[in-house]
Formats: C-alpha cells, structure tokens, sequence
C-alpha cells in the first residue's frame, strides 16, 4: 500500500509539472509592441568595428537606435511632449548628440547601450531656431566644442562633459534671425549667417576658440525674404523674396556682400509663385519645387544660375552624402504603379545615374516622404547604397541591392481612435488537404515538444515550439470564439490609416491607407473618429461589418468632412465621400439601426446643422419617428458654455436634402469667465451594461442607484489655475466639478475642492465618477469619488404604498421629470500622477468594478473600485465587512501585483480601452501610445470558466482514484457484511 501512494505521488507531481508555466509559454494573454513614431532624422553609424545602426529621431519625441540588418530597437528614449527633437549626430563616433527643446537642452548619449553621458541646459533671450553643429575634425580633448545656436546664443560646449566653453550673445548685435552655422573643415572660424528683420543679410565670423567676434558682414533688400538661407558653397548662399518669384544670390568676397537677383520665370517657364528651396546642401547645386516640377540649378564659378534638370514635382531628393574631398552624393526616389525607382547621382556627374534600382512597393504604404542614404564598400572597392525611405503611412523602410531589407509599420505609434470588430463564424467542414498538412505540423510540434522535455532542443528549436504553439493555439484562429476574446482591433492612426490587429498576437491582418484622408498640396486632412456602421446580428451574418472613418478636410472646424466606411474584415473601403458638402464638429452615434443594421449617425456641422448618415429613405423614416427622443450637447472650452439640442425641422434652406436637420437650442449652461474655466469633460459609454439597479447595502437597506445615460461630468478651474502645476498659490486655486442633466440642462450635484488645480482625469460609469487632481494644500494628488442615487425609488420599499397603489412601478420615467437624487463623495491621496484613467466593462455588469490607471511611469494599474467606495468608514461595522466595505485609510493602496502591464512600459500612454468579452468574468484591455499593450482581465476572478494552466490531467486522475476508492471500498465493504452474516 505505501509502494502504491508514493506510486501515485509520483505520478501527480510529473502530471502537474507537465502543465506548469514554462518560459515558452510567456505572452499567451497578453502582448506588447514597441515602435518610434515618423522618423525626421537619421544618421547612420556604419563603422567596420561594431554593429551597424542608424540613430533616428521622430514625430514622437522618440530618439532611438536601430539596427540595420533587422530593423529592431537596440535602445530607445521617449522625451517629454514639450520637448521636442530638433537636431540629432554623433560626434567621436561613440556619443549621440541630441538638441531639443528649441535649443535649450542638449545631450550625450552613449551610442552603444543608449545611456546618457551628459546633459547641459542652454540659456536664451528669446525664440529661436535651433542650430547644432558637431566638427568633423572633433577630437576626445575637453577643448574640443560642439557648437548650439538657440535662443539668440551661439554657445560652444565642451564634447567631453558637455561644459559651457564659452557663449556669443546675439540678441545685442540687432533682431537678428540666425540660419545657418557653418564651420570649415580645420578652420578656428565658425560663420553665422542669418537675416534681420527679413530685409538684411548678415554674416559672423566668430573665433572658435574664445567666442569673439571677428568680423561682420552685411547687405540689405528691400524686397524681403522667404524661407532659410541656404549655403551653395564657400562664401555662397541663396534665398528666395518675399514674393517667391527671385532668386537672390548671395555672394560673400574679400569682406564685401553681393546680390544677384533672377527671375524664377527665366530659369522655369510657366512657374508660379509657389516655389520653395529644398534642403539638401549640395555642393555647388541647389533645387527648387514649383506647382509643376523639382528643378536642380548649378551655381558656376562666375556666379551665374545654370539649370542642370527638372524632374517631376512628387521625386523626393535626399540631403547631401560626403563620398570624398570634394565629392558628393545624392538620391532621388520616385514614385510608380506599385514601385518605386530609386537613383543615386553624384553632384559632379548630374547627367548620368551611379545607380538606379527599382522596387516594388505596397500601395497602401503611400508615398515617399523622406529619404536619407548612406554608402558602404563593396567587395570590388565600389560604393554601394543603402536608403532609409520614411513613407506617408509613417512607416519605415531600409532598400538595400534593389530589395527590401525590413519594414517598420510605426505609423502604430500615432494611433487616434480605436473600436473593435467580431471575427466572423467558424465555417463547418475542413479540407483533405488541410487534414494532411495538420496531421504533418502535428506530428512535427511532438517530436520538437518531446526534444524540449528532455532539454535536447536548441535555442532555435525552443523558438520553433513557441511559434507552434502560438499557431496551433485557439488565440490565433481567424474566427470568432465562443468566449469573445478573439477580436480585431481597428486602430486609425494620425496618417489616415487603418489598421487591424488580432488580439491573438498582435499581428496586422489588414492595413488600409484611407484614400478620403491623404493629405495633398491644397488640403491638409487628418482623421478625427472611428464609430461602429453596420454590425450584422443573426438574419445579416452573411454581410461583413463595417465602421465609420470621420475625418476633417482641413484645419479649421469650417473645413469639409472627409467620410469613410470601411469593411472590418477585409479592410476594403465601400463608400468614400472627400470632401463632404458640410463640416464636422461633433459624431452622435444613435441607438437605432436600419433592417441591413446599419447604425444611424447624426453629423453636426458648424452652423449647426445636423446631417442623418446613411443617406436612405429608410434611415430617414426611422429618424422622423423617434426624432423627438434624440438630444445632443456640445461644450464650448473657450466660451466655458454648455448648450443642449434637440432636431427641430427639416432644413428650410435646402428642401431636396430630406437628410439635413435644422437644430433647436434647449438650454445652455454659462461657467462666468471671471471665476470658472471648463478644463475636463466625461460620459458614460453608450454602451455600458448596468446589471441592476439596486444595491443592497447593510443592515438588508436597499439604494437605488441613478443610471441615467445622460449625466455628464465637468471639471472646472479658477482662471490662474489654468496652467500646470504651481501656477498658482492654494488660495488662488479652486476645483469645482458638477454632474449635469444632458437633457435638461439641470446641475444634479455641484462640488468645491479649495486649493486644488488639474489636470483632471476623470470615468464615468454607471452612478458613480472617479477624478484625480493635484492638491496644492497637501501638495498630493488625490483621487475623489462622488455616487448619485435616486431618491424617488426609495419609496419601493414601502410595502404598504405598494399594496394601496401609492407608488406605481410601471410608471414611464422622463428626463424631464425633476429627480430626487442624493449623493456620496469621499475623497483620498494617490501617489502617481496620471495620464488616462478608464474602467474595465464586462457583458452584463455583473463583476465587480476595475479602475484602469494609466500612470506617469507609462503602466496600467488595476484598481478594485472597493478602495474608492465613498461608504468607507474607520470602523466598519460587522454588516458592512460582510458587505465587503473596507476600512477607511487616508491614501490608495498600490499594490505591485496589480500592474496589468507588468514589468512593461507602454511609452507615450495616451488612452486605455475596454472591451468587454462574452465569457461576464473577463474585460479586454487596449493601451495605447507610442507602445501597444493588450491583455485580459478578471476583477473578480474566473469564477465562470476554468483557467487556462488547469490540470485537468490531476481532475482526471483523482476522479479514477475517487472511483477506485468506491469500488475497493465497496467489495471491502460486502466481504464484511459477509463475514457478519456467518458468524
């Protein structure tokens, strides 16, 4: 009997440890993408000894180095939103020098591992543009200067510890705009050349040594300039007038200013006056783009403009790539049918190509934007040519030998909207072929398993078993599941694209660039919301979902919308209308839907005016009909007014549009903006689910909680306190919040927080809002909690009004009615500051609530909303522990454990999104910012379902062994009674 329990014991342990969570397993609920935004500087390091990597800086504030043979981040820095990059390189061929902050700031990195060497913060006078220039000839010698223009100061800093050397005020020398540092290779001289008041030219020669001035230079033009001073070489520079019709020459000799002046129209017939100068320094030659072409225009030694090319107006012309002493490079990308033609040119031989190769390329990766390229030997001693192509959906690739090398789809760093999408029904019957090719990867993943079990499996194979894994696992499947956790995730991104990913993995199903929202020379368009067009339900299966894209033609609120309804399973978009007949302010989704479950939208433009999407006879009807139950609002910031719509008639003005709607103001609320400025404004979501309505409490009381789906919450400041933080003084800062009636316009509850200042985040959900702001008095954060209840459901609970017929249940509740409501609040310190705040959502509301945090440190923090239950007292009674009410503390608990993101970072948080699945226990979470993050959640455990590590081999096991143990006991138990008998 003891040989058989340690038997048993045996067997348990390797069945448990057969479904214990190994390192392979890592990322089955969850995943995380890092990205680095739109790259608009590049340098490349590609040194024999070490690896080979390009340093970048992006839209995102992002500075990262990636390497050139996979394109995967070796380190990466997300700098502050107001911290902009504005210049990067590298000096001594180890340290990454980064200018930002409009000059202000500069730094070293350690080019290797990303750490930061040194940081100097430059003082200036006034605004500025940026300057930074790193000598060629630098040396490791503390003497050794790196020199930075901003702020009206050229300032020399040392290479080494980044030690101010010395510093050149230019704020006394005149209004001076500086344009261009240029030092000459092994010169003591470095020359400042910019423009004063826009009508005189100026150049300094300053000693590089002690920041003296050595001499001054200059020569007016009435007429004006427009753009930058662009060196052509040596002493040469060119601008364009104010009118962009002359070229002005600029040539500096023997101390003395010269100016040429040429007619763009002699040079480029039939050009207009939209002419720009590009910046790509090259030497000798400089081009121009017009309405119509890209003109390269050579400089002779006698001074005068020869035209070397034109070529078409969409090339994109690379900046300049020292060869050799003397000789330069450069590269034109075109743009083709599903190709791009990439040519290298050497300034000194225009006419012919040093290479030319061509590409083929995704169109719906757009066109090409930036291109910056960098040369490498070949084995014959030629050069060769990489190119780094930044692409308008912001993507970035690397062309080497006339292939795509790798691509980086981090226009996902920019996402602006996301909703989400079911994947479509499993279909029933599969395949010989399938079967076949199932049956080989079955047997293929075994063997590798079966490696792995006894650690015989190398790096590349414990790879392979990880990718079987994930493919062969539920999550990655293409259909939807019963549970609702495999979904698409439909992202809009700031470059108008459209993106799906599966929440399985996280990999792109489908990305379309939105034809209604790329941006041309005559608009500016940019995509403003996403919203569910059409969700097929039951009798409508057959069709494929589809959402809604609104974008904005423009840059004003008056410009034409841009409007997109997309497939969500293909990524094909039906209906594109760009330009729209009307502007967009304002989307309001309705609860109705058309017999094809299309949902009905109402567009308001500018003036007001309310347009029903989709256009068809039947949308219309069903409007007409239920068009005296649909009320909107609108929050005027700068004004500090809130004002309520109601539909009020046909558009008078154009009686063919049966789809436009005139609006009727309804009430408005005005904020004095002497005293209260709107700083913050949340919802409810349309699409929450409140369980129940009651909630009972202890002592078996009951409360009646207010759901209205119109209640909005608003966070107002004093008007010094409009700022960041500090700002103001306590006495001078005031908070003040309000809960108002959408309908009526009724203020429900008013709050006052003496000392306190924004920004405020703030949920709204169900009867309750959660807020955090900045207390001055404490100088803390805090994190209130106000709930509302309906006082006029109390009466339910008096049996005997019930049985008289006092208080009827089945009587219509209208907004208009004027509720009895009552609140509670409670207010408690939190340690982080925030950037998002959200809450987890589930199918029937029945689990219990999950405040979603997104912190400074850039991770989610779950937390239970029992901690911010306004009902919390010092000493709970026994029915109130046993309700579950904890006891009152002064600040928050952060428990490490409760980060959703782990150890992860998701960098640049912007927002958290919750899906709800259809398993009730489990919420879908979303983050997003420069990083992607997703995973699942379960506030209140997986009280419906098992876990996914459940060891139903042990199930199995003690289910045998409980079956064993009956039968032995049972024949043991008839032996006996047997024996009984016989005695």
């Amino acid at each position: 009997m003891a040989m058989a329990i340690k038997l048993s014991l045996i067997l348990l342990f390797f069945l448990s440890s057969s479904f214990a969570l190994y390192e392979d397993q890592v990322g089955f609920m969850d995943w995380h993408q890092r990205y680095i935004g739109k790259v608009k500087h590049a340098v490349f390091h590609t040194q024999k000894a070490g690896r080979k990597r390009v340093v970048v800086s992006t839209e995102e504030n992002v500075i990262a180095s990636l390497d050139l043979r996979r394109g995967e981040i070796f380190w990466r820095h997300v700098l502050g939103a107001n911290d902009v990059v504005d210049q990067v390189d590298i000096a001594l061929g180890k340290y990454v020098i980064t200018l930002s902050s409009e000059g202000s700031i500069l730094r070293a990195w350690n080019l290797p591992d990303g750490q930061m060497v040194w940081e100097s913060f430059l003082s200036g006078s006034k605004s500025s543009k940026a300057l930074l220039t790193v000598p060629a000839n630098l040396k490791v010698d503390l003497d050794s200067p790196i020199f930075v223009y901003g702020g009206g100061y050229l300032h020399a800093i040392s290479s080494i510890d980044g030690e101010y050397l010395w510093k050149k005020d230019f704020a006394t020398e005149g209004n001076i705009d500086v344009h261009q540092l240029i030092l000459p290779g092994g010169s003591d001289v470095v020359h400042a050349v910019g423009v004063t008041d826009s009508s005189q030219f100026d150049t300094y020669e300053v000693d590089v040594k002690n920041g003296g001035l050595l001499k001054h230079t200059t020569a007016s033009f009435p007429g004006g300039i427009y753009g930058e001073v662009l060196p052509v070489s040596g002493g040469r520079f060119v601008v364009l007038d104010a009118s962009r019709s002359v070229l002005v020459l600029i040539t500096i000799e023997n101390g003395q200013t010269h100016l040429e002046q040429t007619h763009v129209s002699d040079l480029i017939h039939g050009s207009s006056g939209n002419t720009v100068i590009l910046p790509s320094k090259l030497s000798g030659i400089f081009s121009l783009r017009t309405d119509s072409c890209i003109v390269f225009i050579k400089v002779t030694n006698e001074g005068k403009l020869k035209v070397m090319e034109k070529v078409d107006k969409t090339v994109v012309v690379s900046d300049a790539l020292p060869l050799s002493e003397g000789e330069q490079a450069f590269a034109l990308v075109e743009h083709g049918d599903g190709k791009i033609e990439l040519s290298v040119r050497l300034v000194h031989d225009m006419s012919s190509n040093h290479l030319k190769e061509t590409v083929k390329m995704d169109h719906e990766r757009g066109f090409v934007h930036k291109i910056f390229i960098n040369n490498y030997v070949r084995t014959d001693r030629s050069h060769g040519f990489r190119a780094l192509i930044v692409m308008e959906d912001h993507s970035l690739l690397l062309l080497q030998q006339g292939e795509i090398v790798w691509t980086r789809d981090d226009g996902l760093a920019s996402v602006i909207d996301v909703t989400t999408s079911e994947l479509p029904v499993e279909k029933i019957g599969v395949s010989v072929a399938k079967v076949e090719h199932s049956l080989f990867e079955w047997l293929k993943g075994h063997m590798l398993k079966l490696k792995g079990t006894l650690m015989l499996a190398t790096p590349d194979e414990v790879a392979a078993i990880q990718q079987i894994r994930l493919q062969s696992s539920e999550k990655s499947k293409m259909t939807r599941d019963h549970n609702g956790f495999r979904r698409l995730l439909i992202l809009l991104t700031r470059a108008g694209k459209l993106y799906a990913l599966h929440t399985g993995d996280g990999r792109v199903v489908w990305s379309t660039l939105l034809q209604s929202l790329r941006t041309t020379s005559q608009q500016k368009c940019a995509g403003l919301k996403l919203h569910q067009w059409q969700v097929p339900h039951h009798h409508a299966l057959d069709k494929n979902p589809s959402v809604l894209v609104v974008g904005r033609c423009g840059l004003s609120l008056t410009s034409p919308s841009a409007l997109s309804i997309v497939d969500a399973y293909t990524g094909k978009e039906l209906q594109s209308t760009s330009p729209a007949q009307h502007s967009t302010v304002q989307v309001i989704p309705l609860p109705y839907r058309d017999s094809t479950e299309q949902q009905l939208h109402l567009l308001i433009d500018a003036d007001k005016h309310a347009h029903l999407y989709p256009t068809t006879p039947e949308a219309a009807d069903i409007f007409q009909r239920e068009s005296e139950n649909v009320y909107w609002y609108s929050v005027e910031l700068d004004a500090g007014i809130l004002r309520g719509y109601g539909v009020k008639k046909t558009h008078p003005s154009n009686t063919v549009d049966d789809y436009c709607f005139e609006t009727r103001n309804l009430w408005s609320v005005v904020f004095p903006s002497e005293s209260e400025k709107i700083i913050a404004t949340v919802a409810r979501k349309q699409n929450e689910v409140v369980h129940t309505q009651a909630k009972v409490i202890a002592d078996e009381d009951v409360m009646y909680k207010y759901i209205s789906k119109n209640m909005l919450f608003v966070a107002t400041v004093s008007p010094k306190a409009n700022g960041p933080i500090g700002s103001a003084t306590p006495d001078e800062s005031v908070l003040v919040v309000y809960l108002v009636d959408t309908v009526t316009g009724r203020i429900l509850h008013r709050m006052t927080h003496l000392g306190s200042q924004g920004p405020v985040h703030a949920v709204l959900s169900e009867n309750w809002v959660v807020y955090h702001y900045f207390n001055l008095r404490a100088h803390r954060y805090e994190m209130s909690v106000i709930e509302i209840y309906d006082q006029s459901r109390a009466e339910n609970k008096d049996v005997l009004k019930l049985i008289v017929g006092k208080h009827n249940l089945t009587t219509p509740v209208s907004s208009y009615s004027r509720p009895e409501v009552t609140t509670k609040s409670q207010s408690y310190f939190f340690t982080h500051s925030v950037k998002a705040i959200s809450v987890s959502s589930t199918a029937k509301g029945i689990t219990s609530k999950h405040l979603l945090i997104g912190t400074i440190g850039d991770q989610v923090l779950a937390l239970d909303k029992r901690f911010v239950d306004p009902r919390r007292s010092l000493n709970p009674t026994q029915a109130e522990k046993e309700e579950g009410l904890l006891p009152l503390t002064d600040a928050l608990p952060i428990i490490p454990q409760s980060y959703v993101t782990h150890a992860l970072k998701v960098e640049g948080l912007r927002g958290i999104e919750t899906i709800p699945a259809k398993l009730e226990s489990t919420s879908l979470v979303f983050a997003y910012g420069i990083d992607l993050f997703y995973t699942r959640i379960a506030p209140s455990k997986t009280y419906d379902s098992l876990t996914e590590d459940f060891n139903y081999a042990l199930l199995l096991l003690t289910i045998v062994a409980l079956v064993v143990a009956i039968f032995v006991t049972w024949v043991l138990s008839e032996r006996k009674d047997l024996q009984d008998k016989w005695r």
